[in-house]
């Protein structure tokens, strides 16, 4: 019980870091190779934790099925050019980055 807990704490403290930013701020993570995409039918907190607690098979799982991976020079031209907004959160020493109309997990 205490597990879940601190794993809620943990979550909603995940939840506070993320901010909607534009793409452009974060052009020097992308050049240096750690902004993260994470597709939009994924939950962004849910993969910053998973992350954060080194949750190898899931992030596995995610890399494999292409749902997370390194941000493509494509996607950041297009989200350069279109002056884009993406929400982000930090996962030392990685950027996770999503584009989606929605905020993060409200709770």
């Amino acid at each position: 019980m205490k597990d879940v807990k601190l794993q809620e704490v943990y979550r909603a403290k995940i939840n506070q870091e993320t901010a909607r930013i534009a793409w452009k701020e974060l052009q020097r993570f992308f050049a240096s190779g750690v902004a993260i995409l994470v597709e939009e039918d994924l939950d962004l907190v849910e993969v910053a934790f998973q992350l954060s607690e080194d949750n190898k098979q899931q992030v596995k799982q995610w890399l494999s099925a292409g749902k997370i991976g390194n941000v493509t020079d494509e996607q950041a031209l297009a989200w350069y050019e279109a002056d884009a907004e993406v929400w982000a959160v930090v996962v030392s020493p990685y950027v996770l980055v999503q584009k989606g109309k929605s905020g993060p997990t409200q709770g």
